[in-house]
This record gives C-alpha cells, structure tokens and sequence, in this order.
C-alpha cells in the first residue's frame, strides 16, 4: 500500500497544489460522493430497474475497491481504436485476450473493457470472475485517410448473452456525426437497461476547429457540457479525460462566429486554475456526481507512467469523482509492472488521508 508520503513523493512539485488544495468553486457539500452506500443512495432512487441496480452494485463491489464506491477499471479497446500492432508490439503477450483478462484480475480491477472479440473469445473462462464492459462502438484507424467516427461494432443483446455486466459506449460531441451517434447510444443504452446491464460513456470530443492557441478537447466547459449531455442519456457511468485547460467556449466565439451558450461565472466562481476544480467542474456536470465520473489515464509515457497515474487519481478522487479507468500505462508494460501500476491507483482511493477538497 502506497502511503501518503510515498503519494506525496511521487507528486513532486505538485504535492502541496493536489494535496493541500481547498476548493472555493463548488462546495463538496453539494456533491453527491462516492462510498459504501453509492449503489443505494444514489442509483436506487432513479427508474433503473433491480437488475441494472444488481449490476452496479457487481461493478461497485468487485475487486480492491470493492464496497468503497470507487472504481479502477482495466479498458483494452485500442487493438481496434490504435491498431493491435501500435497497441501491444511493445509487449505481444496481449495480443491474446487472456492476458488482458488476467492483468484486470491481478490488477484487483473491479472491471474489463474490452471489444466483442476479447471479451467473447474467453466469456466461459472469465465473465464469472470478473464482471465484462464490453465497448459497443469504435472509430477505426485503417479507412484512408482516416476519420473520426464511432461505428457499433455489434449489438447489445450479444453483449448481453457474453456475460456482460456493462456495456460501454462512445460518443464524438462537437464532430459531424455526434447526432447519429447520440441516436445510436441512447437506443442502445436504453435497451441495455432493460436488459439489466449498466451503461458507461465515453464522453469525447472531436472536432479539427477546437484545436485552437491550445486544445480545447481538454477544456472544463467543453468537456463538462458533453458530461451533461452523457447523463442526459441516462449512461450510468461517465467517462472523460482530465481537464487540462478552461474557455474553450470563449475561444470559439471569435465575434466572426458564435458558438454555443456561456456564463462568465463558469471561469469566475465555478473554476480556477487549479487542476482539482478543472475536474470538480466535469463532476457538477454529471449531476453533481449522482452519475459517477471516472477519468481516463491517458497514453503511457514510460518512466512518468507511475507519478502522472496517482496524480490523475489524486485530482479525481479529490474533485468528488468515482475512479480511474486506465490501460496502456498499465497493458504496455510486464503484466508485474502493470498489476503495480493498477494497484497504486487504488492505493489513493484507499487511502483515507486524502478527501474530497
């Protein structure tokens, strides 16, 4: 177990911003936190039916977050969002969906996402020890040139009879085809309810004019609407990248063009520079955290992989947000490594010296 000076260490420069930090945006006390009664409290009063609240409660409960209402979850779509060659040359093992399944269970991961193919490929081996996400749609890297675009690769009943606990979903807001695959997700989720698998999205934006000064695909207002948007769908999990930046709202309206709505209080009383209240923001946006936000992990950067990881949990964990979902920091590496790596994750939201801020 990583202890609150090992975390600090590994922080750096940034130990005393992340870990000292005292939220003056939006108070903790009108978020909705995760914990042992997550299930209960916060999904139980909403119209999801006693088998999607069996399946949450399988998510919530499994592995070594189990019953803290946080989550770490192993997600391996990037054989077909990456390519498999650019996603596992560096260790081939996991060209085999077995190691993938594996590294989540050595991991201690409450969950596997995956594609149709892994999770099928070993649904009687595994689906009973550990609960499957399978990822409904992807944007594939072979069409040239390429494009940006989620297609479904297979249907929720086959999710559902691999063993699913969840499926998962990604949405492209602010590109071309975010309407037909808003259509898509909601229909698919909704059918997924029913058939009492939980939802998670993947509330991504994409559009060549966000790339401004800096990317906008990382903004707190940007990415907080498309949250909104992912929970007016009713995706019981949200997933989003760390806000790295704020305004991209103001970026876009140039005064040649207007785009969308804004409120200047968004940067003046519901943000700071902080990178806390940056994912605070994306919180709020997912129903002051009813829905729970997990964030992703980003790319593996080698050496750094450990330090960016814990800071990433530490930013969500003390914004109100419910986990991390992190894979080629932990897949592009020895299963050993990775199964570490996993575990340092949880090892801060284990730890209960650091709390929401």
């Amino acid at each position: 177990m990583l202890s609150l000076e090992k975390i600090s260490e590994l922080l750096g420069k940034d130990s005393d911003i992340l870990l000292q930090h005292e939220s003056k945006t939006i108070s903790k006390d009108l978020l909705h936190l995760p914990g042992p009664d997550t299930v209960n409290k916060i999904y139980q009063p909403s119209s999801r039916n006693p088998q999607v609240l069996r399946s949450l409660g399988q998510l919530f409960n499994h592995g070594r977050l189990g019953g803290t209402g946080y989550m770490s979850i192993l997600p391996v779509d990037q054989g077909v969002e990456h390519s498999a060659g650019a996603s596992f040359a560096k260790y081939p093992a996991y060209f085999d969906p077995e190691n993938i399944v594996k590294l989540a269970i050595e991991g201690g991961c409450n969950a596997v996402a995956s594609t149709f193919g892994v999770l099928s490929a070993v649904s009687r081996t595994y689906a009973h020890r550990i609960p499957f996400i399978v990822k409904l749609n992807h944007n594939e890297l072979l069409t040239y040139p390429n494009k940006a675009d989620q297609v479904m690769y297979g249907t929720v009943q086959e999710a559902w009879n691999l063993g699913a606990t969840a499926v998962g979903a990604t949405i492209y807001f602010g590109s071309d085809q975010a309407d037909r695959q808003l259509v898509e997700v909601s229909q698919a989720f909704e059918l997924a309810h029913e058939l009492g698998m939980a939802t998670i999205l993947w509330c991504y934006l994409r559009n060549d004019a966000f790339k401004k000064d800096v990317d906008y695909h990382l903004s707190a207002d940007l990415t907080g609407q498309a949250n909104h948007l992912g929970v007016t769908i009713q995706a019981d999990i949200i997933k989003q990248k760390l806000p790295t930046v704020n305004g991209g709202y103001k970026a876009l309206n140039t005064g040649t063009s207007s785009y969308g709505k804004l409120d200047e209080r968004i940067y003046t009383q519901l943000t700071s520079d902080n990178p806390i209240d940056l994912c605070r923001y994306q919180v709020a946006n997912c129903y002051m955290g009813r829905m729970g936000l997990i964030n992703s992990g980003g790319a593996s950067e080698g050496e750094l992989d450990l330090a960016d990881a814990v800071r990433s949990a530490v930013i969500n964990k003390r914004a109100g947000g419910a986990g991390l979902i992190s894979g080629r920091k932990a897949f592009q590496r020895p299963m050993a490594e990775g199964t570490a790596l996993l575990n340092a994750i949880q090892d801060v939201y284990l730890n209960a010296q650091i709390t929401v801020a």
